[in-house]
Order: C-alpha cells, then structure tokens, then sequence
C-alpha cells in the first residue's frame, strides 16, 4: 500500500494559523524530517515536497516516537495544531497537538514540484526499471482557505444557541501554550489549591497561592497569583470546579518550586480573567505513580525533585504536635514506617490532615500490615534518609494497581518474616567505627575540592589527614541544646528555654557546637563543617566551657587563645561530601563526621605500604 503527502499541506496550515475546530480541517499529511530530541520534546521539519515548516512534536507524543510509531522520513497527519511565531524573525513554526502516523519512514525525502508524489516505505520498496515507475501523479486538489470568523459564521447556523458562546472561543490545550504566544485560552479544571501564604523581603510585603491546572488531556500546569491578583483569585478558585482562563502569561518553571510535569508555569495578574463554566464536570487526573524503591532513595536526599513509594505498613506513630518557627503555630505529625521487596524500611513524616485522617485509619488497620501507595514526597537526611509529605501528596491505602498486589503476595509469601533493615543506617560512619574508618578511602582535599561532582547522586565519604589551620572566632560556634534531646531550644517568654521536640519548658539549656573550621593538607584547603562530639576533640573543650572563656577579659584573650591552641593540630577525619542547591548553584559541602588524633605508627606503616607499591611498579 503506497501512502502520499498531502498537495500544498504546508499553504494549507500557514493559510489556517488558528482552527477553530479540527473537524473543519482537510486531511493534512505531511513528512517528517531531521526528527530529534530537545529536553522532553522532538523538533522536527513538516515537508510536503514543494515547502518546509520547522515543527515540534509536544512532550505528550514523546512515546510516539519511543514507539517507532513516528519515524524520521514517516508520514504523519496532521488532525490539530496551533502555528506561533518565532521571536525576532519573520518564520513561524508548527505546534503539532494531535496527529497520528501513516507512514514508517519512507527511502528518500519527497522532493518534487509537483504536490501528490508517492513513495512507498522502505520495507516495501522493490528495484525498478528506469523511468516513472514508482511515482503516481494525483490531480491537484483545490484547498479552500477560510478564516476563523467564516467558519464560526457557518457553524453558527446549524448549533443551539446555548453552544454558540463556547464555540466562539479558541479553546487550546495546555500542552500547546509556550511563552511567546499572544491571546489564547484554556478550559481547565482545578485539581490541587494551596494555601494563601505572605512572604517579605527586600521589595516589601505581600501574598501569594498557587493552583495546579488539568485540561481535558490530563496535561497539568501550575498557576501561580501574587498579591491583588491572589485575593482577587483566592475565593474564585475553587477545588474542582472547570474555567476558562485567559490573558496570563508563562514563563520556564522553577526546578525548585515545579510541582507538576511542565516545562512551563503560569502567572494570573490582577487583569486576568477567569470565567467559570457552570454545570461541566471535573477533569480529575487518574493518579500515575512512578515508584522509587526504598533503598534507591539515597540520590534523591536533599534534592528538589519528588519521589513516590509504596510499601507496607510496619508502624504507625501517635500524633505528635509540633511547633512551627515562623509563626509560633502548632501542627499535627505522625510518622509511618513502610518496607518493600529491597527489605529495607523507610519512616515517613505524615502532617496536617493526612496525619490526623489518613493517619489514624493507617494506626487502626496497623495489625493487617496494610500497602499504601504515596505520591509526592520529599527526601530529607534525618536518620540517614527519611520522607516528608507535602500539601500536594497524596496516600493510597490498599490501591488496585498491580504493584501493590506484586507487593501484597511477595510480604504474605516472604517479607513478612524477613529481617527488614532502615535504609539510613550505614550512611555514615559511627563514632564506634571511627578509629578504624579514618584509615580507608584516603585521600587528599584537592581530590575532593577539584572533583564538584562529588556527592552529586548520593553522599560520598573519604578520610583525610589534615591540620585545622584556621577557625574563625566571630562565627556563630555553638547553638542552645535541650538537655534531652539535643534539639535546638528558644527562649520562654518568661523564663527558661522552649523544646519543641520534648514540648516542655526547662530552666536551662546546654551549648552544642556547630562550626565550620579550615582545613589544609599538601594539596591545598577546604572549609570542613564539624557538630559537637567532633568539634570538642578539636577544641579541646565543650562549647559550655568556651562560652565561659569568651566572657572573661584580659589582655591576652582566653577565649582566642583557646582557638590559636588548637590550629595547626593534625588530625585524621573522616567526612561526607554532599552537594547542596542554593539559588538554583550546586555547592559541596564537606561534614566531619569522625576525628581523631593521629596516629604516628600506622601512619609510618601507610607510608611504608605505599613505597613497596610504588616500588612493584616501576
């Protein structure tokens, strides 16, 4: 079976920039040529054989191409589209919303002036003798370019009043939008809707909430409302109901806030306009889990993406009440513990009404070891690795889905009398191994300092043996600890100190270090960041006995001397290297997390190690 472009396709789609509605529009087969990948999306070029026009296939057809299904050199049709101008040129390019393919990929690109060439793919083409054969000539057929207004004026003739309000507007899907389109509308449905927050800073005071967006396809993009427009919006907005929105703008979301899959974010400004549409139903995303197992956490600790597990229920907390430092305000919190098939478990922070709804229903059916499904968690460090829900996060108790059987036989068949491990422990050396560790995985600062990938997937670890050559003694180098659980304490209103972890109030409060020194070896310098129990090996002191010394006067400041006595000591660390986000900039950050003296003989018999290896060698 032979397949053909379509005549004069791409004069049909320059002279029909905006459809009003796909059914209007005749068939259009185009070419696909120089197909390839940018980010989430594939460019390609649309050919008809007499003109090009440069194209992209959104992220929503990117399986499409996975697939085979569309195919450099294939033919595809065209069913739905929008055309955007390039900025600061004068070509355009081709949004493809909706095709479907005709053709795998033909022998050659089409080339002719005359519209209507035929080639058959290349698994059926056969040798032929010279001459015309294989090329079929198809009368020119006459395309009719009609405008947007002229359509809408024939429709109107045979729709019921009541619908031809809705068919006046050029409704586009989310996927089609970008930044340098003009006027467009959507028709969305309102799937998640935060909370009005306020913020300061150096610019003034001011609010902000955001809602996630859901069109008929299931595409999702959050919109984002700031000051007049949030109060303007706030009470408009409401949990699944369906509107069309218009006059905002877009722009590349923020990795660091991105809370949906799009390239793209919305702003809604006060002069905006949002229109409900009365008595449409929701359009409520089916729930798609893409499941990181527990003890493949660890690259995801401390990173700004999401993650989503399933596992079953080993223990579920009572609520706990914690106190927030920004506005003093108390919130519930209780913590489950899941494990899957890697037989590692893994605690999960649950807050608010999950933790008082889904929480309690979890504590009452504890006993059956329940499977539950959550989506859109964050990855934090506590206890190695731990999870934390968001107001975005969704719990599942007991899902239909095929992992949560897989997951239901492998526990009632193996897991449930397996030895389950936490998938934090051994994350970093104990002080019990200390001695031993600082010996192994040696290397110099320069091989860490010069190496800015390090840490970048998980927590990487190393031993050094260095000299603390400087230690700052204007920073801030101690904290206010509760006596029982080390947790930073703050000063009562009336008197003594306030835990939110232990929830009391206690007359008085000890100091834990928490510093940052400078430490050198032969190969250069890097700052190292050390806590208490290694901090006062290198001090020679507690913190509580250093604040005492830093309160005394006299000509030679005890305090500073304390800190010179203590530069210029080696010591043998071991420390973790991770990498920290900060203004959207990856930093290493380096922890002490075991120091201790140097010990000269092992030290001779490393060296001595090291020559008869370098002497086998040469």
């Amino acid at each position: 079976m032979t397949k053909s472009v379509s005549p004069d396709a791409i004069s049909t789609l320059l002279a029909n920039p905006s459809p009003e509605s796909s059914s209007d529009l005749p068939e259009i087969v185009v070419q696909v040529l120089d197909l390839k990948q940018s980010g989430n999306r594939y460019m390609f070029t649309a050919s008809d054989g007499k003109m090009k026009l440069r194209a992209i296939l959104p992220s929503n057809m990117y399986s499409e191409v996975l697939s085979g299904n569309i195919q450099n050199l294939g033919l595809i049709r065209i069913l739905d589209y929008t055309l955007n101008d390039i900025p600061n040129k004068s070509e355009k390019y081709l949004i493809v919303t909706k095709c479907e393919s005709v053709s795998p990929a033909l022998q050659m690109e089409i080339k002719s002036e005359q519209s209507g060439i035929v080639l058959k793919p290349k698994e059926e083409v056969a040798v032929k003798s010279e001459g015309a054969a294989g090329i079929v000539l198809k009368p020119k057929q006459e395309v009719v370019a009609k405008s947007a207004a002229q359509i809408v004026h024939e429709q109107h003739g045979n729709v019921a009043p009541a619908a031809r309000m809705a068919m006046t507007r050029r409704v586009r899907p989310l996927v089609s939008l970008n930044p340098y389109q003009g006027n467009w509308t959507i028709k969305v449905s309102v799937t998640s809707k935060g909370n009005m927050r306020t913020y300061k800073n150096a610019r003034g005071e001011g609010c902000v909430f955001n809602v996630e967006l859901t069109d008929e396809d299931g595409t999702q993009i959050q919109a984002t409302m700031f000051n007049d427009a949030a109060r303007k919006f706030y009470d408009k907005f409401v949990l699944g109901k369906v509107y069309y929105i218009s006059k905002g703008t877009l722009k590349v979301a923020n990795k660091q806030f991105k809370t949906v899959q799009n390239d793209y974010e919305m702003t809604l400004n006060e002069n905006s306009e949002v229109e409900e549409v009365a008595n449409e139903a929701s359009f409520v995303p089916e729930t798609k889990f893409n499941f990181v197992p527990i003890d493949q956490l660890g690259p995801h600790v401390n990173k700004t993406d999401l993650v989503d597990v399933i596992g079953v229920v080993q223990n579920v907390s009572s609520t706990m009440s914690i106190r927030r430092k920004s506005n003093n305000e108390s919130i519930p919190k209780r913590d489950i513990t899941i494990a899957d098939e890697t037989k590692k478990t893994v605690v999960v922070s649950l807050w608010n009404e999950l933790a008082t709804n889904i929480g309690q229903e979890l504590l009452d059916i504890a006993d059956k070891s329940p499977v539950v499904a959550i989506k859109s968690l964050r990855v934090g460090d506590f206890q190695g690795v731990s999870l934390s829900a968001i107001s975005k996060s969704a719990v599942l108790i007991n899902p239909d889905i095929p992992e949560a059987k897989k997951l239901r036989s492998w526990y009632d068949v193996e897991g449930k009398d397996a030895t389950m491990a936490s998938v934090g422990s051994g994350s970093s050396p104990s002080s019990n191994n200390a001695s031993r560790s600082v010996y192994s995985d040696r290397v110099s600062i320069s091989h860490i300092t010069t190496n800015p990938s390090l840490g970048n997937d998980k927590p990487a670890f190393f031993s050094i043996r260095g000299y603390i050559s400087s230690i700052r003694p204007d920073q801030a180098m101690w904290y206010r600890a509760c006596k029982t659980c080390n947790k930073k304490v703050t000063e009562s209103v009336g008197a003594g100190y306030w835990c939110e972890g232990c929830q009391k109030n206690d007359d008085q409060c000890n100091l834990r270090y928490i510093m940052v020194v400078r430490v050198s070896d032969a190969s250069g310098e890097s700052l190292v960041s050390v806590f208490n129990e290694e901090a006062e090996k290198i001090v020679g002191c507690s913190a509580d006995e250093l604040d005492n010394l830093r309160s005394q006067d006299g000509e030679d400041n005890p305090y500073q001397l304390k800190l010179k006595q203590a530069t210029w000591v080696p010591h043998l660390l071991r420390v973790s290297v991770t990498q920290n986000e900060y203004n959207n900039e990856k930093r290493q950050r380096i922890t002490a997390r075991a120091v201790v003296p140097v010990d000269f003989a092992a030290e001779s018999r490393i060296l001595l190690e090291d020559i008869s290896k370098m002497r086998v060698s040469q």
